[in-house]
C-alpha cells in the first residue's frame, strides 16, 4: 500500500470522527490556531523566507512571488480570518427544506459535510490554514498539496493546525499535507475515489488541465480569472475609470483582476485617453487594438494572445466594440467564465448583459474585485468554482456540504 493510499485513508476516518463534532468544539481549533500563528509567526515567517529565496533563485515570476510571501501583516489576517470562520453559522445539520407527503412521512433536506476534501493548489501558503478552517468547520477532512515553492511555508503552517488539534482533543488527521512533489503521486492522489469525495484544483491551466484529465474523483475548477469589463456608451465615465483602475492595480496578481476592458466606441475618444493615462500612473503597461493605440500612445499594440489572456500582473488588455452585442460575443469567446461587469446607465443593458454572459458572477456597475467570498456575504471562501457542477462562484461553508434527504415514518409501506 502506497503512502498516497495510507493518507487517503486516514483523512476518510478522520472525517468519519470530524462530522460528529459539536459546532463548540470545532471552533475551539480554529480560535486555538489563530492564537498560535499570532503567538508563533517566527517559525512561519522564517520558512516562508527560505522559500522566497528558493523562488527568487529559481526565477519565479513577480506575481507567484507576490502570492507566496507572507508578511508579519498577512499572518495576521489570516488569524483573523480563522476566528471569522470560527463565528460563522455551522451549516452541517441546516434544514434547508421540510414537508409531509401524502403518505404521512415527514421529509427534510438537511445538509450534511461532503467527507474528504482534497485541495491541490500553487504558490499560496495562507490557503494552508485557510483551506483547512473552511474544511473543518463544514466537517470536512482535507488533503492538501500545496506547490513545492511553498515546501516549508506549508509545513510549519500544518504543523501548527495540528497542534491545534491534539490540544483539542480533535482527530490530527484532519488535515493530511502532502509534500511530495512527484507527479505520479498526484495522479495515485486523484484514484482515491473511495476516500476522497471532492478536489478542488487551485493554480494554472495546467495544473487544473492535469487535474481534470486524471481524476477519478469529482472535481471542481477554480479555473483562470480572465476577467472582462464592458463600458458601455452611456456608462459614467469618471466612475467607470475608477472600476477599471480599482480592478487591475488593486490586486493584481488575484484571480478577480480585471483582465481585459471593452469600450463603446461612442465614448472611446473622451475615455480611453484619460483612462490609459491614469493606468500608466498606476504603473500599469496597457496592451490595446488598433483604436486604443491611435487614441493612446502609451498603449502597446495588442498580440492575438493577450485576448482571453490571466496576466495577473499590471498588464491590462483593452479594445473598441461597436455595440453591447459585440462586447458580449467577445466577452462569451474570451471568458474563463471566473467574473465579468457591465458598466452602463441603461437597464435593458444591464439585463441583457446579465442574462446572456454566464460566468460565475456578473456585476453591474461594480469592480470585478467584488467576487469574492467575504465581500458577497460568505464570511471566506475556499476557491471560486468556475464549474457548474454542486457549486458555481465562490466557495464557502455551505458550498463545503451537501444536502441530503431525511425521512421520519409512522410504520408506513408504499402502496
Amino acid at each position: 500500500m502506497t503512502r498516497i493510499v495510507e493518507a487517503a485513508q486516514q483523512a476518510a476516518a478522520a472525517a468519519r470522527a470530524i462530522a460528529t463534532l459539536t459546532s463548540e468544539e470545532k471552533n475551539a481549533v480554529l480560535l486555538d490556531l489563530a492564537d498560535r500563528i499570532e503567538r508563533e509567526p517566527g517559525a512561519v515567517l522564517d520558512a516562508n523566507r527560505s522559500d522566497m529565496t528558493r523562488a527568487r533563485e529559481s526565477g519565479i515570476g513577480d506575481a507567484k512571488q507576490r502570492r507566496l510571501e507572507l508578511t508579519e501583516a498577512s499572518l495576521t489576517r489570516l488569524a483573523a480570518g480563522l476566528r471569522q470562520v470560527a463565528e460563522l453559522p455551522d451549516p452541517v445539520g441546516e434544514v434547508t427544506r421540510e414537508s409531509t407527503n401524502a403518505a404521512g412521512l415527514k421529509v427534510r433536506r438537511v445538509r450534511v459535510p461532503l467527507g474528504v476534501v482534497a485541495m491541490i493548489y500553487e504558490a499560496r501558503p495562507g490557503v494552508t490554514a485557510d483551506a483547512f478552517a473552511l474544511c473543518f468547520k463544514a466537517g470536512n477532512a482535507c488533503i492538501l498539496k500545496g506547490g513545492k515553492e511553498a515546501d516549508e511555508s506549508n509545513r510549519v503552517i500544518a504543523g501548527l493546525v495540528q497542534a491545534s488539534l491534539a490540544a483539542c482533543d480533535a482527530p490530527e488527521d484532519a488535515i493530511v499535507q502532502l509534500t511530495t512533489s512527484e507527479r505520479s503521486d498526484l495522479v495515485e492522489l486523484l484514484k482515491q475515489d473511495q476516500h476522497v469525495d471532492l478536489v478542488i484544483p487551485r493554480g494554472g491551466r495546467p495544473l487544473i488541465e492535469f487535474v481534470h484529465e486524471h481524476s477519478r474523483i469529482p472535481t471542481v475548477q477554480h479555473f483562470e480569472g480572465v476577467c472582462h469589463v464592458y463600458i458601455d456608451d452611456s456608462a459614467d465615465i469618471d466612475k467607470a475609470i475608477e472600476i477599471c483602475v480599482n480592478g487591475k492595480t488593486s490586486a493584481p496578481a488575484t484571480c478577480n483582476a480585471t483582465e481585459c476592458v471593452l469600450v463603446h466606441k461612442e465614448i472611446a475618444a473622451e475615455l480611453i485617453p484619460r483612462l490609459v493615462a491614469r493606468l500608466a500612473a498606476e504603473g500599469v503597461e496597457v496592451h490595446g487594438g488598433p483604436i486604443v493605440t491611435s487614441l493612446a500612445p502609451e498603449a502597446k499594440p495588442a498580440a492575438p494572445e493577450d485576448w482571453g489572456r490571466e496576466f495577473l500582473d499590471l498588464v491590462l488588455a483593452m479594445r473598441v466594440v461597436a455595440s453591447i452585442d459585440e462586447a458580449i460575443e467577445h466577452v462569451q469567446e474570451y471568458s474563463s467564465d471566473h467574473t465579468d461587469a457591465i458598466l452602463t446607465t441603461t437597464d435593458p443593458h444591464a439585463e441583457r448583459f446579465t442574462r446572456e454572459v454566464r460566468s460565475s458572477c456578473v456585476l453591474v456597475n461594480a469592480s470585478t474585485r467584488f467576487n469574492d467570498g467575504f465581500e458577497l456575504g460568505l464570511g471566506a471562501e475556499i476557491g471560486i468554482s468556475t464549474s457548474r457542477v454542486h457549486a458555481y462562484g465562490p466557495m464557502g461553508l455551505e458550498q463545503l456540504t451537501i444536502e441530503r434527504y431525511e425521512v421520519r415514518g409512522d410504520w408506513q409501506v408504499r402502496r
